[in-house]
């Protein structure tokens, strides 16, 4: 099928600026034209853009599928089909606003990349962690109350949704590691400290052991990926990046040191501020338990400081969200919330550059360019002189991937 859209001011992202009304013909799926002289060839589907600016399909560097509501005691509940229903609603919510590739860290979806891929359901690209890998009474340790002690250290203990390996030792850890890469995981993701969400650890710790950690990192070494982890405070991020880890996900108590240490070997933040906005302004109508609404106070404002520390040191960014349920309808904020910190340009680069990397896309999306699939939104907001208004996912007329059009007010 040939889509052509006609007099889109299109968004380049290799250069951070709008290069003015071009002609865009997609075919099979792929940009295979772009030109400011017409096309007067074939098309089964013309898109008049109007002026309207034409970018990139977003790019969430930090999402979750397995979460469909954020009261966990009734997600511990929930049949495995009401979960698959859930997750199925997120993914098609998901590209409907805009966001055409994500990176999912954390959770066994390898059912739903399938049913994406057989049009059973809409939804985005999903890069995966699959289930990340925590210790016992660490943030993804969500199993309710007391449970037996494992017999041995080579365990390995899931929770009842695959969202997490619970996993103590080198041997247990290196065990799941080669475990989620055989089940097809693109990338794998470790707790190192404390979390909001979870109910048994407090927030400032650190988990996991130098040992534990390598030995993660040496199988996704080996296996030509990363881990990234789940760091809070400046110890559990140490101890991550100072063992292979490649990538920081939230990050909200980096210290000034620390962030010096992530610039020079290399390592990504992924900051995630919508969540804790949104768990603060409704976690406690949708059930979110108190404990976690306890963790949760401080954690916003913590998180914008880490975000100008990160940058002063001169650490890579990325951009996710970490919505969970009932607040994923809140995804497309987080462009105004990093917008208002920083400049448009660097949050387009951070969606763009760093977030097409984490998700190993890289020369397959986040270009308007011939020979990149057609993942794209047409929307009446400038993306660097009114970023913050692509917050409301109404001003996006049009998401197309993959050359298919997920929706469109300008097409009858």
């Amino acid at each position: 099928m040939i889509v052509v859209i006609r007099n889109g001011n299109i968004f380049n992202p290799t250069t951070g600026t709008v290069i003015g009304e071009r002609t865009i013909v997609i075919d099979r799926g792929q940009i295979a034209e772009v030109t400011d002289e017409g096309y007067r060839g074939p098309a089964d589907i013309e898109i008049d853009a109007g002026g309207g600016f034409v970018m990139p399909g977003l790019v969430d560097a930090h999402v979750h599928h397995t979460f469909p509501t954020m009261n966990f005691d009734r997600l511990m509940r929930m049949s495995s089909v009401e979960v698959a229903i859930g997750m199925s609603q997120s993914a098609r919510a998901t590209v409907h606003r805009g966001f055409t590739s994500v990176r999912d860290t954390g959770g066994a979806i390898s059912g739903l990349v399938a049913a994406i891929s057989s049009g059973m359901t809409q939804g985005p690209r999903i890069a995966r962690a699959g289930r990340v890998l925590s210790q016992t009474g660490g943030h993804g340790d969500y199993r309710p109350g007391p449970v037996p002690a494992p017999m041995c250290g080579c365990q390995i203990h899931s929770d009842v949704h695959g969202n997490s390996h619970i996993v103590d030792g080198p041997d247990a850890c290196r065990k799941a590691a080669r475990s989620e890469l055989r089940e097809g995981s693109d990338f794998l993701k470790i707790m190192t400290s404390g979390g909001v969400s979870s109910p048994s650890d407090p927030f400032d710790t650190t988990q996991y052991t130098d040992d534990e950690v390598r030995a993660v990192t040496i199988e996704t070494d080996h296996r030509h990926t990363y881990t990234t982890s789940h760091a809070y405070v400046p110890e559990a991020i140490s101890l991550a990046i100072e063992n292979g880890v490649r990538c920081i996900e939230h990050g909200n108590m980096l210290d000034a040191p620390t962030a010096e240490r992530m610039a020079t070997l290399g390592v990504v933040l992924v900051p995630t501020l919508v969540t804790y906005k949104a768990m603060d302004e409704i976690g406690a109508e949708v059930g979110l338990p108190s404990t976690n609404l306890q963790k949760n106070a401080g954690v916003f404002e913590a998180g914008l400081r880490s975000v100008e520390i990160a940058r002063a040191a001169g650490v890579e960014l990325g951009l996710g969200t970490d919505l969970l349920g009932e607040a994923q309808g809140r995804q497309n904020q987080e462009l105004a919330i990093r917008n208002e910190i920083e400049p448009a340009a660097d949050v387009l680069r951070s969606i763009y550059d760093t977030n097409v990397r984490l998700c190993g896309l890289e020369g397959q999306v986040g270009r308007v360019e011939p020979g990149y699939a057609a993942d794209l939104i047409i929307s009446d907001a400038d993306p660097i002189q009114n970023l913050a208004k692509l917050a409301d996912p109404a001003v996006i007329s049009t998401v197309i991937k993959a050359g298919d059009i997920v929706r469109s007010t300008l097409v009858s």
